[in-house]
């Protein structure tokens, strides 16, 4: 009875998700340890155990591990619904700088409050989301490269833009930096996040705001259009067979250019989420920002289940907090390279998925030649 009840247990897809993503997170873990005695042996378990217990040294860390969780969430999400419906959106980070100018622009051009700013950034990712979502669906051209290039795009015209806007730039309002944006809490006190009843918790701490609860209310929400609605059905349709929607009736075209709008309006949320917490400041750099890549290790680890995402996003900014304590036994670099093993091989969820599932029809039909 018990063996049945086990057995029926681990074939639950629900739970196979989940065991398969501990796996993988178990697995990351022992090869950044690895690593880390190769490196560094006198230094490893002090180095491990500083990954591992930082984030919960104090309010204020835990309150760093809420303000990073937040965009990466966002960017969890927008990446995970676009592997729901068939697309690979690896073009979330220019997504997320598009949506983080759009919040900085109505923040500080405009003095517009910070809700209102958070609809910008919205619609800032969904404009930059909807041209690999038309090439793909009316010309039939890979979303993977078209997004790649647009990452670019999105990066340098952010740039141009911002570099040829005074008033948007530090030195526009006292400050002697002209690399990046002005400080909120200079330009707009009132586009700065909120820290609503959390201040009760994490008092005077700079990093925390309720970003966390706006992700998390996201996550939810994308779970119910998903898993509940009709829109959401004939979307995962698509996904799993775009001529079969046709032949069924559903308008595959329209739906392939919705879901990259929707996850496109995802990550420009989180990027309007990170720089409206007033903490930090868009600098003019040539390099993508790395959040909306990070999206992707967050989205695989929770299987693309977007109540999933909640926590891989959390776990992902804990390691990153954990990581920084890490110093000076270590270098940046160094850190840097662990952090990004254990992450990346914590993505093998999918894989653990397919190695459980195996182990667990192996058993049974051992199981059914025995009888």
């Amino acid at each position: 009875m018990k063996k049945n009840q086990k057995g029926t247990l681990l074939q639950n897809p629900a739970v196979v998700g989940v065991l398969a993503s501990l796996l993988s997170i178990v697995i990351g873990l022992v090869l950044g340890f690895v690593l880390l005695v190769i490196l560094n042996p006198g230094a490893s378990l002090e180095g491990m155990k500083a990954m591992m217990t930082t984030g919960f040294g104090s309010m204020d860390k835990f309150g760093k591990v809420l303000y990073q969780a937040a965009p990466l969430m966002m960017c969890g999400l927008s990446v995970g619904f676009a592997f729901k419906t068939g697309l690979f959106n690896i073009g979330a980070s220019g997504q997320y700088t598009m949506g983080a100018f759009f919040a900085l622009l109505f923040a500080i051009q405009f003095q517009m409050p910070w809700y209102l700013c958070l609809v910008a950034a919205a619609v800032g990712g969904a404009i930059w989301g909807i041209f690999p979502g038309l090439f793909k669906a009316y010309f039939n051209v890979n979303e993977v490269i078209t997004a790649i290039m647009f990452n670019w795009i999105g990066m340098y015209l952010v740039n141009l833009i911002l570099a040829n806007s005074p008033k948007m730039l530090a030195s526009g309002w006292g400050a002697s930096n002209s690399d990046r944006t002005a400080a909120l809490s200079a330009a707009n006190p009132d586009a700065i996040l909120p820290k609503g009843h959390l201040a009760v918790l994490f008092g005077n701490s700079s990093w925390i705001n309720i970003s966390i609860w706006i992700s998390i209310v996201f996550a939810i929400v994308v779970w119910v259009v998903l898993q509940k609605t009709t829109f959401g059905y004939e979307l995962k349709a698509c996904g799993l067979s775009r001529d079969a929607a046709q032949y069924a009736g559903i308008n595959a075209k329209r739906n392939i250019v919705l879901s990259m709008v929707i996850s496109g309006a995802l990550s420009g949320v989180g990027g309007g989420l990170y720089y409206l917490a007033g903490t930090g400041q868009y600098v003019l750099e040539k390099a993508i920002l790395s959040m909306g890549f990070n999206g992707i290790p967050v989205a695989l680890l929770a299987s693309s289940n977007p109540i999933g995402t909640i926590f891989s996003a959390l776990f992902i900014s804990y390691i990153q907090v954990g990581g920084a304590a890490m110093q000076p036994a270590y270098s940046s670099e160094t850190i840097d390279i662990v952090i990004a093993v254990i992450i990346y091989l914590a993505a093998f969820a999918l894989l653990m998925r397919g190695v459980i599932a195996k182990a667990v029809s192996g058993r049974k039909e051992k199981g059914g030649a025995a009888k």
